[in-house]
């Protein structure tokens, strides 16, 4: 170790929960763990400093610290980057686990194991410690909010009218699309419905409309920002939807939940949405395991929807042309696995044509 680097710095660890936060802290020569109430700033602070004084260090000595990601998000790093703190937040499914026999886990634990860790990716620099998140912009943040709430509120629609046809065949009945107005609706014997069923089929009607209405009010505030070219996101999502086969909502939710960040490669590219694959090779076992399924699950869901859209509106493609010679004339499961492959190749086309400039070869834009 390098005890002159690493005794000039503090390493912190922070286990966070709803009521209490467990600190974790060391230097390389002491360790000390503090409890503070759940978000409570300046107690924060205050350890901080009572930690400096107790392993003898300046007041202008750097604070590192680390946490995992979670449910509080990325408010954490953004009030410890405020304070003057060195912070950066991991990936949990990244941090290694003994796998003999049960393993002792409570939130004391977790903050020393996060504090050794921290102490290895900053002193002996093993960046492959763990995997360590890009932290979003408050903008860009907030920017992949409606969206998301958009997606909710399908499921919860899908929800609805899957309930409201469950109670209608109860009686017998079937209709296209949903009734206006139940009161009118006759069972299999020519009947009026119970009371009770009207009641309940007009509450589900209702909410329903709720969440339709919501979803319009969505649509025509993402329209208004793509249309007017204000952020960067905006100008990249109308440059993305150019292309054939790439709708608006598609565009607008590959720049906010992937296209924020800068790649420097297509590997990061491939690495960041999951689709690459996962080969196993152990002596005279070599198979694939599929793919790896890392980072954002919405983009992968996407892409793979999009890809078999872009056989259909580019078929004369360089891609398209690809997949067709070799996948295009297998069964449907040979179909179903190189959509995968199609939909990183597809994803990192379109990098380089919101990067660069560069058209995906064959491919035409919209009238």
């Amino acid at each position: 170790m390098n005890n002159t680097h690493s005794t000039n710095r503090i390493y912190m660890a922070i286990e966070y929960g709803s009521k209490d936060w467990k600190l974790q802290f060391g230097n390389g020569k002491k360790l000390r763990a503090v409890t503070i109430p759940a978000r409570d700033v300046e107690a924060l602070k205050t350890q901080i400093r009572k930690t400096k004084e107790r392993f003898g260090m300046p007041e202008d000595a750097e604070v590192y610290s680390c946490y995992e990601a979670g449910r509080d998000g990325f408010w954490i790093h953004r009030m410890l980057k405020s304070i003057g703190v060195h912070n950066i937040v991991v990936d949990p499914a990244s941090i290694e686990v003994k796998r003999r026999g049960k393993r002792v886990k409570t939130d004391r634990l977790d903050a020393k194991k996060l504090q050794e860790m921290l102490v290895r990716y900053w002193v002996y620099g093993e960046e492959k410690t763990w995997s360590v998140l890009h932290v979003p912009s408050e903008n860009e943040e907030a920017a992949r909010r409606p969206h998301r709430e958009r997606d909710r509120l399908t499921k919860e629609s899908t929800a609805h009218r899957c309930r409201i046809r469950s109670l209608l065949a109860l009686h017998g009945i079937k209709v296209k699309g949903i009734p206006k107005d139940p009161e009118t609706l006759r069972d299999w014997k020519g009947e009026a419905l119970p009371l009770t069923m009207v009641e309940e089929l007009a509450r589900e009607i209702k909410r329903l409309a709720l969440l339709e209405e919501q979803m319009e009010l969505l649509k025509t505030e993402r329209q208004k920002k793509q249309k007017s070219g204000e952020t960067r996101s905006a100008q990249q999502a109308l440059k993305l939807g150019e292309l054939k086969g790439v709708g608006e909502q598609t565009s607008w939710d590959l720049m906010h939940e992937f296209f924020w960040r800068r790649f420097q490669n297509r590997r990061q590219v491939g690495a960041a949405s999951g689709l690459v694959s996962c080969p196993y090779d152990s002596g005279e076992s070599r198979r694939e395991q599929g793919i790896s399924k890392a980072g954002n699950v919405r983009v992968r869901v996407t892409m793979i929807e999009l890809a078999w859209r872009w056989l259909q509106f580019q078929p004369d493609s360089a891609l398209s042309r690809w997949y067709m010679q070799r996948f295009g004339a297998g069964p449907g499961r040979l179909k179903r696995i190189g959509i995968v492959a199609l939909a990183r190749k597809l994803l990192v086309a379109f990098w380089k044509y919101l990067e660069f400039g560069t058209l995906p070869e064959g491919a035409v834009l919209k009238a």
